[in-house]
C-alpha cells in the first residue's frame, strides 16, 4: 500500500477517535536475539507500536503520521477498503514516539 493511501480514506474520524494501523501483523514475532517467538506463546501484557492514520476534531495530543503505543487488548478494529486498521479514543493510547518532539520547544522530556 503506498503512503498516499491514507490520505484518501472514505471515513473521516469523529469527536476524540484515533484510527492507527499496527505495525507487525498479530502472530509469530522475533525477539531482540533473533529467537522466534510463535504466536501461541504466552507472555504477559504486551503493548503495541501503530501509526496513527486519522485523527477526530477534538484529538490533540498525535498528529497523522505519529507512531503510538497502545494496549491491543483495548482495541476495536475495522476493515477500510480491505486493510484491518485499530479504532480508539485519544485517551486509549499510551505514548507517542518522541521523533517530532526532539530539538522543539514543546519537547515532553520523554524518549521511547
Amino acid at each position: 500500500m503506498s503512503e498516499n493511501t491514507h490520505d484518501k480514506l472514505p471515513i473521516r474520524m469523529l469527536h476524540d477517535r484515533v484510527l492507527v494501523r499496527t505495525d507487525t501483523p498479530e502472530g509469530e514475532r522475533r525477539s531482540g536475539g533473533g529467537i522466534l517467538i510463535p504466536a501461541t506463546a504466552a507472555v504477559g501484557r504486551r503493548l503495541a507500536w501503530a501509526e496513527v492514520v486519522a485523527v477526530g476534531q477534538n484529538v490533540r495530543t498525535v498528529e497523522t503520521g505519529d507512531r503510538v503505543l497502545f494496549d491491543p487488548e483495548d482495541r476495536a478494529e475495522v476493515e477500510v477498503r480491505g486493510v484491518a486498521y485499530v479504532l480508539m479514543r485519544e485517551r486509549d493510547l499510551h505514548a507517542v514516539a518522541a521523533d517530532r518532539f526532539q530539538g522543539t520547544s514543546d519537547s515532553t522530556g520523554l524518549y521511547l
